[in-house]
């Protein structure tokens, strides 16, 4: 499902209706833990926490006009999905998300290698996404990005 807006507010409130509180709150969650320096923006036409232009001027290695892109949700057919690059490129935290992950919801963890699904909307660990957004600074990510992207 693509996102329906050319803003964060537009797609914020062009939400499905099911789908509108728990994707709020989840937003809501992530831009309160997010580091200085990450911004909400539209990422690759979605919803995307990014480190800007201004701090990265190089910006996405695959589309250099997009800023760097660090964490995103969205609403797919079956699942609200978080995306999150830092689990996905530092094994540590990958790690120390899956252990915790049984400690914060009931539903088995869905993941793919940076997507995690939620099926089930009332069992979306918010307290844990906001532990995991915090653990990674601006700086700690474009050190691991360009240390990625010069193998």
């Amino acid at each position: 499902m693509k996102a329906t807006g050319k803003t964060v507010k537009e797609i914020l409130t062009n939400l499905p209706a099911d789908r509108a509180e728990p994707f709020n709150k989840l937003h809501d969650v992530i831009v309160k833990n997010l580091p200085k320096g990450f911004t909400a923006s539209i990422s690759y036409g979605g919803l995307g926490y990014v480190v800007p232009h201004t701090l990265y001027p190089a910006g996405y290695h695959c589309k250099p006009s997009e800023p760097l892109p660090f964490a995103g949700i969205a609403s797919q057919k079956n699942s609200i999905n978080f995306y999150h690059m830092g689990i996905y490129s530092n094994p540590k935290l990958y790690n120390w998300f899956v252990s915790e992950y049984p400690k914060h919801c009931k539903q088995k963890l869905d993941i793919g290698k940076s997507c995690v699904r939620f099926k089930k909307l009332d069992d979306i660990p918010y307290k844990l996404i906001g532990e995991l957004i915090k653990k990674m600074s601006v700086k700690e990510w474009i050190n691991i990005y360009e240390s990625n992207l010069k193998k």
